[in-house]
């Protein structure tokens, strides 16, 4: 099982860098190209969603993780952000929380193996594709 892991300041301009490292690495790890697309706009949704926790709650210091991990049947991604209790949206409140809302709803239409939790530094967004039979014979 070989993980490959992305640590970087939450700004909006490394979203982009992360979206192209996932696709590379899902490619490498043998996931199907028609699924490439989703694993880079998946990706992306939840580095961005990360980010803007991050903003809206004034976290200046916090770091976005993107964990990266070729298992044996499914390749696995894990994003985390040091938000602390901002990444947990108070719904119906402000335009923030429904934006979060989307986000979410985006990344669910995405990918079918997924799990959002919360925890006192953040929030993490769990979410794992299989990998290509084809590949695993190579």
């Amino acid at each position: 099982m070989a993980t490959v892991e992305l640590r970087f300041s939450a700004l909006p301009e490394h979203v982009r860098t992360a979206r192209l490292v996932a696709a590379a690495v899902a490619r490498r790890a043998g996931v199907d190209e028609s699924v490439l697309d989703e694993v880079r706009l998946a990706v992306g949704e939840a580095c961005s969603r990360a980010v803007g926790l991050h903003q809206r709650g004034g976290v200046t210091a916090g770091a976005v993780r993107v964990a990266l991990t070729d298992q044996e049947k499914r390749f696995l991604i894990e994003v985390e952000d040091e938000a602390g209790p901002a990444s947990v949206p108070d719904p119906g409140v402000d335009e923030d929380a429904d934006e979060d809302t989307l986000g979410l709803a985006v990344i669910t239409g995405l990918v079918e193996d997924l799990e959002v939790t919360h925890g006192a530094r953040g929030g993490v967004i769990r979410m794992s594709w299989p990998v290509s039979v084809d590949a695993l014979a190579h």
